[in-house]
């Protein structure tokens, strides 16, 4: 089996969702740290025209874009599993919540911690104004299961898992979604978990 590489930086919601899959699928590899003067250079724009990360290697195999990242690894190295399920439900929930991912997660809370740890040019009031509308629906959601798609975790959990995790460091408080938080416990139970290097806290959270 080649050694995988993944290009990417320790703070990086993206990639430590992909650093987490791979972890948990005891899946051997190297981590390429890829900062913004690597991710400018005409090398990794090979890798990636758009020089974003995260990006993942496997031999002549170039994958970028986190969750389908996910789906690789997941169909290359734990096909028929719980990661991925084929029941076209389950298969179609996972789906729907890495989208998810995508859209609220990124442009919610994701957005607002760019903003806050790193100075992104975004717009806080509308990352703020997401959150605030997304996280009842997933307390909600997260009241009567464990997981977001299935009885099991799957993809979806580690796309959305970070961020959500992270919402502090962009000033938006969890203090009110208990079951959310519960959800994110249960996934810093699984074997081969790690969290990302933390960040100091807002002074105020803002939902």
């Amino acid at each position: 089996m080649n050694i995988l590489k993944l290009y990417g930086t320790p703070l990086s919601g993206h990639v430590h969702r992909v650093a987490l899959l791979l972890k948990m699928l005891e899946l051997p590899h190297e981590f390429i740290e890829a900062g913004a003067e690597v991710r400018a250079s005409a090398a990794f724009r090979k890798l990636n025209p758009w020089g974003q990360i995260p990006v993942l290697v496997d031999g002549d195999i170039v994958i970028s874009d986190s969750n389908a990242i996910l789906v690789y690894l997941a169909k290359t190295y734990a096909p028929d599993s719980h990661w991925l399920p084929n029941e076209p439900v389950a298969a179609a929930l996972t789906q729907q919540w890495l989208c998810k991912a995508a859209g609220e997660v990124r442009y919610g809370p994701a957005s607002a911690r760019l903003i806050a740890q790193f100075g992104t040019d975004e717009d806080y009031a509308y990352a703020t104004k997401l959150a605030g509308k997304f996280l009842p629906h997933l307390e909600q959601h997260l009241t009567a299961r464990d997981f977001l798609a299935t009885d099991r975790v799957t993809l979806a959990d580690l796309a959305c898992y970070t961020y959500i995790a992270l919402a502090p460091e962009g000033g938006i408080s969890l203090d009110a979604f208990p079951a959310i938080r519960q959800w994110l416990t249960r996934i810093e139970q699984l074997p081969g978990f790690f969290s990302t290097p933390a960040l100091p806290l807002p002074v105020k959270a803002k939902v």
